[in-house]
């Protein structure tokens, strides 16, 4: 039987996440001290681990969470397929009242089973799914990588957790994430399914919570 063990992780903290301001896709945004300090506090927990090769999304805040574990000369490489939703006019913006309403509106929309329906200017779930396919494709087409880290997105991934586990797209509220948080997944190739082992994983953090 073989098998691939993929941690997956939602990037370290930054300031937009601390102010809740939309990023998206389209906000190429910088890890704050705190998501710095998490990334370290992760890579202390999990250095032990013998990950074959990392994956990362198109943006920094993927590549700056994975840092520690680059340095060792692991090997990663960046599949766009892993971006974050792409939230269209709503990127960069603090969510007043309006956005609320049309963020609200949208979610609402979403678990009422209307994964087509986009955000203004940006991409529906469903255009998402499509795209973190071909990054899936990539990562199970290498067997020989039998323990990879792949970091990406909170939003991005609710969608990709949904259908790996064949759920409708409606039900991507369910997986809980916050920063820094692990979802440690079991794929096997005999029964191309996925397993979910830890979800929404910070016990990595708690050292940070301490010392705060």
């Amino acid at each position: 039987m073989i098998q691939k063990t993929i941690y997956l992780i939602r990037h370290g903290e930054t300031d937009y996440n601390r102010r809740g301001v939309v990023q998206g896709s389209g906000v190429d945004s910088d890890l704050n001290e705190m998501g710095r300090a998490q990334a370290q506090a992760f890579f202390q927990a999990y250095q032990h681990v013998p990950f074959s090769k990392i994956y990362i999304s198109g943006l920094k805040r993927t590549y700056q969470t994975a840092e520690p574990f680059i340095e060792l000369g692991l090997p990663f490489e960046k599949l766009t397929g892993l971006n974050e939703i792409s939230w269209g006019v709503m990127e960069g913006k603090a969510p007043g009242n309006l956005e609320n309403e049309y963020y609200r509106d949208l979610i609402e929309s979403w678990a009422a089973g209307n994964s087509a329906k986009t955000t203004d200017g940006g991409e529906s779930p469903d255009q998402v799914v499509a795209r973190q396919k071909e990054a899936v494709a990539t990562i199970l087409a290498h067997p020989d990588e039998e323990t990879v880290l792949v970091a990406m997105h909170g939003r991005a991934m609710r969608i990709l957790l949904c259908w790996i586990t064949n759920q409708p797209l409606s039900l991507m509220d369910q997986f809980e994430h916050s920063n820094l948080c692990l979802y440690k997944l079991q794929y096997n190739y005999d029964t191309a399914a996925f397993t979910i082992e830890l979800a929404n994983d910070t016990a990595h953090l708690l050292s940070l919570a301490m010392a705060s």
